[in-house]
């Protein structure tokens, strides 16, 4: 029973971190580039109700447009035949039958197989498409792969997030890291995890990923093993208390052979006590037992059979709707899989349907031992899990507008999210605030709730009124748009009530029992529950909230929640009012206008934020993807990015010392962009990198126009006298740091790389000679047989072709001044240069060939040739080039050896060359565990550095923080190198090649991530070195020996047409 014992501790928030920051890589990585990593071909979410449907879609949209799912993701919410429950199985089972016939439907009209529909009506899946028959159903299905959530229901013991669907509640995990983005979702999260869960589903064969939409399982969803043509249950193991009142999975007691986490399903358990789990060999041998957490995967034969099943179900839906029964998907239908449980199933509804459809396919169950299961079941977890282990990760104000501290109290613990805050508010410790509008004199107490509330200015409320609302310590407050009704109604409870418990059963209303309640206001039972004799008085169906004015709305609820004495006048009122109960505001949400009153809150908080960021910042923000909110405002949205564009060619005058010239024009282009002015987008754009030379050139003290270079101190001489120069430089390898060092981060920002000087096979593979003749002109010759000849140079000028083979050499003649025109009067020069590197490599090799010319150049005409002159006109040499780059290269080809860089923005610009001592056992088992890898792919920095370049000026939040992650990588990786943890510097190497690609998901391609996933085994960390998109990769093995087998194995594999190259560390001449 080894295998069954618990394989880790509890998990800490540092764990829950890194696992949410890993699924979300991988989420953003499968929807920027679907092709190369997989993603579901539909998701596919299940609904109370059609208009409960329609809201859903609605996200689903959002969801797509902020790049939460691919476009080429089917997205569909299916609704429960007419809004009458049938119970999470058949639901399951009407949900994929829904999916086949939009699917057909698409297919029929050619349409591509992208965006977001509620199969039309959404009131029935029989309305949806002409009868289809059976096995076309089967047959378009059976082969894709769909993520299902169950996030139907009426979220009782949540009913704040009732109008918004549990499953669309925030959650502000690692809101941080993107302010300007929308606020993280639960949604949004379960998204990141069961984008890892796709890879445990082969491509060639179909499935089904289910989960439920109030909870966020974290664990390590890529190690999961699925059986093929099987259903499969995840499960955690957990203590005894608590599987009481859960599902529990009874597992055979020995493992697959070939995988110690998957255990064969031998019977399930609901809410089991002692007795039952001990009766049925329900506890592990650590004494805990196998949570259901609810994730079901079905695959293979499996699948093709619930396919089948579902496709032919509206007959059994039917009965189920007539007899008014449900089918469960955790207690019914995965039954059918479990041969223990048929008999007990058989006589439930649809029951032996179920066994005769699935019954020939087993089922297993996943134990995920480091699962962490944060449920979002009642409002009290919903805070614990905001404020308990995990609120080290939480964003507690995220695109929100609040006042200064000397006018509000507003506690430091609080989370502010979408919701603008006026002066004089008082908010209290650990309360969540969302998408409101909170007005002058209003107090939310400790630990409370309050949701979509849209609180108006005094001045708007009765004449002469003045008022102040408090809402007391754990209390939820939320308002809800009624169909048919122009006013929103204000509703209110306890966090720990349960609408659930009834008036016998320990029910509370805003925290008290409902006798006191009742006594205090001298309301009767009636008032609440009519006058007919019912045993289920609860929370849930009393008539106890009115719909009055917004004011006298406020009046009643501080009544209601006993804040004020016993008052007449307010019962009378209370009493002649409309009433609604918590059950009919379910059914009566004008969702319609509560997402486009969200919608528009969302946009005027974009617009605020932007316009104080023009008027009053340095543009620090990401404006393009604010204006994206701003454009979802209805009819007012581009009129409102037209003023902001208006604004933008003073924006350069407001701050021209402080404010660079590069990010007010991006401001421009993007907002151009935005208001669809093109053909002046692509005129700005230029601009733009125009700019970015300028400051770059800046920044090294260089400038185009000065006839004397600073650079040069002596000439040729002007009567002929043969000089010859060569210089060789080794290529360099990176691990990490890379893209600090790139303008215009370096210029702005301080940036770190590590990387070291190696020599290929044996030799120096980048040189140049340069020789003087007598004939004038300029001759260039390089390694590819082309050959130039300038008679006059004085006619290089840029801008360079882009096909211009020798646009280097032009280039270093300018930046090192040697193109002056007295220099050449009675002597020419011939240039030759080589790089005995494939082309694109990723070594750097352009970089440290400019490098090599700039150097010879300068010892020709005895100028400053120091390391650091020549890395910082190489920086210059690439912006004229038109090819931008940073400082990385240059400094890897110019020092040898293994150094740590760093570089400190300013005029000039600093940089700091930190050689490691490396000692020579560390250099002996660099050597025997490296891999330098050429893979055949052609890559273009060029192209991938734009994109990059262009994401830092627009400020996105995201790119800034890997690459200010990238920069702790580096001094980590040089700690590492320097206590010869050989080890911790491949954890370097793969966190940041994770991070390269959260930059530029093109830096890789299928190849080389199926050369990398051959090689996980037997390596500690590997990345493409350089920008990626191909050239070289590095492998660091976990021993030489795993060194030797993993170079064996490659060379013999026919698959990968790579060449592993001999390399020694180049330690200078």
């Amino acid at each position: 029973m080894e295998s069954r014992r618990r394989q880790s501790s509890a998990r800490s928030k540092a764990d829950l971190s890194a696992e949410l920051r890993r699924a979300w890589y991988h989420l953003r990585l499968s929807v920027r580039d679907p092709t190369r990593v997989r993603t579901w071909d539909a998701v596919v979410l299940t609904a109370a109700s059609p208009e409960q449907a329609e809201l859903y879609n609605w996200q689903l949209s959002r969801a797509k447009r902020m790049g939460r799912i691919a476009p080429s993701t089917i997205t569909l919410a299916v609704p429960d035949p007419h809004g009458q429950r049938i119970g999470s199985g058949a639901a399951t089972l009407n949900a994929i039958l829904a999916l086949a016939k939009h699917l057909h439907q698409l297919s029929i009209i050619n349409s591509p197989v992208s965006g977001t529909s509620n199969c039309n009506s959404n009131s029935s899946i029989s309305e949806c498409s002409t009868e289809i028959p059976l096995l076309s159903l089967v047959e378009i299905i059976k082969k894709k792969h769909i993520l299902l959530l169950h996030a139907g229901g009426d979220s009782k013991r949540v009913p704040w997030a009732n109008p918004m669907g549990k499953v669309f509640l925030p959650l502000p995990y690692m809101a941080a890291d993107d302010p300007d983005g929308p606020v993280p979702l639960l949604f949004d999260h379960i998204l990141a995890i069961a984008s890892c869960a796709r890879q445990s589903f082969q491509n060639e064969a179909g499935g089904m990923f289910t989960m439920t939409g109030d909870v966020l399982p974290c664990f390590d969803a890529f190690s999961m093993v699925l059986p093929e043509d099987a259903a499969s249950i995840v499960t955690v193991p957990i203590t005894l208390d608590i599987a009481s009142n859960h599902g529990v999975i009874v597992a055979s007691k020995i493992g697959l052979p070939d995988d110690k986490s998957v255990f064969l399903v031998e019977n399930l358990l609901q809410k089991p006590n002692i007795e039952d789990l001990v009766d049925h060999q329900a506890i592990l041998d650590d004494g805990r037992t196998l949570l259901d957490t609810g994730i079901i995967a079905v695959k293979g034969k499996a699948w093709v059979d619930l396919v089948m099943l579902a496709c032919s179900s509206q007959p059994m839906i039917s009965e189920l709707l007539q007899s008014k029964k449900e089918m469960s998907l955790y207690e019914d239908l995965v039954a059918a899989w479990v041969p223990a449980k048929n008999e007990w199933l058989k006589p439930r509804p649809l029951g032996r349907e179920l066994v005769a459809a699935l019954g020939k396919q087993k089922m297993f169950t996943y134990c995920a031992y480091d699962l962490l299961f944060l449920h979002f079941g009642t409002s009290s977890e919903v805070l614990d899990h905001l404020n308990g282990t995990s609120s080290g990760l939480v964003g507690r104000r995220h695109l929100c507008s609040i006042p200064a501290t000397t006018v509000s109290d507003i506690a430091a613990s609080a989370i502010i999210i979408s919701s603008k805050i006026a002066p004089g508010v008082s908010i209290g410790e650990e309360s969540l605030v969302y998408d409101s509008l909170i007005s002058t004199s209003f107090q939310i107490g400790s630990q409370s709730i309050v949701v979509g509330v849209n609180v108006p200015e005094v001045q708007n409320m009765a004449a002469g009124n003045s008022f102040k609302f408090m809402l007391p310590d754990r209390h939820c407050l939320w308002e809800v748009p009624l169909v048919g009704r122009s006013e929103r109604v204000i509703v209110y409870c306890g966090v720990h009530d349960n609408p659930k418990n009834s008036l016998s059963k320990d029910g509370t209303f805003c925290g008290k029992p409902w006798r006191k309640v009742l006594v205090d206001l001298g309301i009767n039972e009636t008032d609440l529950w009519g006058t007919k004799e019912r045993k289920d008085m609860c929370l849930w169906n009393a008539k106890i909230f009115p719909v009055l004015s917004y004011y006298e709305m406020l009046h009643s609820a501080t009544w209601l929640m006993g804040l004020s004495n016993q008052d007449e006048h307010l019962l009378g009122l209370w009493k002649r009012s409309d009433r609604i109960s918590l059950e009919e505001l379910h059914r009566s949400i004008d969702f319609s206008k509560m997402w486009i009153g969200s919608t528009n809150h969302q946009a005027d908080l974009a617009s605020g934020i932007v316009a104080a960021c023009l008027n009053f910042g340095l543009l620090g923000r990401n404006l393009s993807q604010l204006c994206q909110e701003i454009l979802q405002k209805e009819a007012t949205g581009v009129e409102i990015c037209k003023e902001f564009l208006s604004q933008c060619p003073n924006l350069q005058a407001q701050n021209p010392q402080i404010l660079p010239k590069s990010r007010a024009h991006q401001v421009h282009l993007d907002l151009l962009r935005v208001c669809n002015e093109e053909e002046m987008a692509v005129e700005m754009e230029h601009k733009v990198w125009a700019a970015i030379a300028d400051e770059t050139a800046s920044a090294v003290r260089y400038s185009f126009e000065e006839h004397e270079a600073s650079t040069s101190q002596g000439t040729l001489e002007q009567s002929f006298h043969h000089r010859k120069v060569k210089v060789e430089l080794p290529v360099r390898i990176d691990f990490a740091g890379g893209w600090s060092d790139t303008p215009p981060w370096s210029l702005e920002r301080s940036g770190c790389v590590l990387n070291m000087a190696i020599a290929l096979g044996g030799s120096l593979p980048v040189g140049t000679i340069i020789e003087t003749t007598k004939r004038g002109g300029l001759l260039m010759i390089d390694d590819a047989g082309n050959k130039l000849y300038i008679d006059n140079i004085t006619s290089i000028a840029p801008p360079f072709d882009s096909t211009d083979p020798f646009r280097l050499v032009k280039s270093a003649m300018l930046v090192t001044n040697v193109i002056n025109e007295k220099m050449l009067q009675s002597t020419g020069l011939q240039i030759k240069t080589w790089a005995n590197v494939p082309r694109g490599s990723g070594l750097g090799t352009s970089s440290i060939l400019s490098a090599a010319v700039v150097k010879a150049l300068l010892q020709l005409t005895y100028g400053d040739d120091s390391n650091e002159n020549v890395t910082r006109l190489v920086l210059v040499l690439e912006q004229v080039m038109g090819t931008g780059g940073g400082w990385q290269d240059q400094v890897g080809g110019l020092y040898p050896g293994i150094k740590f860089t760093s570089s400190f923005p300013g005029v000039p610009l600093r940089l700091q060359v930190n050689p490691l001592l490396a000692s020579p056992q560390l250099i002996k088992e660099l050597q025997q565990r490296l891999l330098v890898v050429f893979t055949g792919q052609v890559r273009l920095a060029h192209q991938v550095l734009q994109k990059v370049v262009i994401r830092y000026l627009q400020r996105d939040n995201l790119l800034v923080s890997s690459i200010r992650r990238l920069v702790e990588l580096a001094k980590i990786g040089r700690e590492a190198l320097m206590n010869c943890d050989i080890d911790e510097l491949g954890d370097v190497m793969q966190e940041a090649w994770r991070l390269h690609q959260e930059l530029d998901p093109y830096c890789s391609n299928e190849f080389v991530d199926k050369l990398f996933a051959f090689s996980d085994p037997y390596c500690r960390g590997y990345k493409l070195v350089g920008a990626g998109g191909g050239g070289f990769a590095l492998m660091l093995a976990k021993t030489a020996d795993s060194a030797k087998k993993l170079h064996h194995l490659i060379t013999q594999n026919p698959e990968f047409d790579v060449q592993i190259y001999d390399w020694e560390i180049f330690l200078g001449k």
